[in-house]
């Protein structure tokens, strides 16, 4: 067994514990193994061990992977979208889990209009306030969503965060509740289901897991330090 393979199922018993440890099913949580940065030859060694989801943060290396890889794979786009790369990131990726202002949604449903296509898209929340993250502010969001469940485009299936870094794990937990919250109660006011909460990384997905994630992202715990010298 390779490297990345030992270490994929190292991630997934890791999954498992904490899903268990919160009375969840671990069939209740996805793992987006995020490959940015390697190449190809490293993502087949996941799908060799028996990996089928994917994650990249820019459209260049999707452009450089996903057509030399298997069509039964599923590719998450993380990144941040700009909007001149939104026709293109629609066409290659399964689902965007970065559709971070309200400006972004509406262009995202006209070119998803012209395309004639309805992408799975996630809501990304700056939960932590960060000024130097991306993402809707929790009270913008809920002014905002119910123009956004107008874009008939726009498949909308859930929220995504990337809480402030922390050396503690269990010090994003709060964070982690916060998105759950607003979850409920974005639910509850507009009588719909928002299925999906992507978050939790490397860092802290135990944590996520154990507060209610659906999908983590998970990339050095997997492919090991990034290969920025691609």
């Amino acid at each position: 067994m390779n490297e990345v393979a030992e270490n994929l199922a190292e991630v997934k018993e890791r999954m498992a514990i904490a899903a268990q440890s919160s009375g969840r099913g671990v069939d209740e949580v996805s793992l987006v193994a995020v490959s940015k940065t390697w190449p190809a030859e490293h993502v087949q060694q996941a799908v060799d061990a028996g990996q089928r989801v994917f994650g990249e943060n820019k459209l260049q290396e999707g452009q450089d992977k996903i057509p030399a890889m298997s069509d039964e794979l599923e590719w998450h786009f993380i990144g941040g979208l700009q909007r001149n790369k939104v026709r293109k990131v629609f066409g290659l990726f399964h689902w965007v889990h970065s559709i971070d202002s309200l400006k972004l949604a509406r262009y995202a449903n006209g070119v998803a209009t012209d395309m004639g296509i309805r992408p799975k898209v996630l809501l990304q929340v700056n939960i932590g306030r960060e000024l130097s993250k991306g993402g809707f502010e929790v009270d913008e969001l809920e002014d905002s969503f119910a123009e956004i469940l107008q874009l008939e485009h726009l498949d909308l299936r859930g929220l995504m965060c990337i809480p402030p870094a922390v050396e503690n794990p269990d010090d994003a937990r709060i964070y982690f509740k916060e998105m759950v919250a607003l979850r409920v109660r974005l639910q509850e006011q507009y009588g719909m289901n928002l299925p999906e909460l992507s978050m939790g990384m490397s860092g802290d997905f135990e944590v996520a897991i154990q507060e209610g994630a659906t999908m983590v992202r998970v990339g050095s715990s997997i492919f090991g330090a990034r290969n920025y010298s691609r």
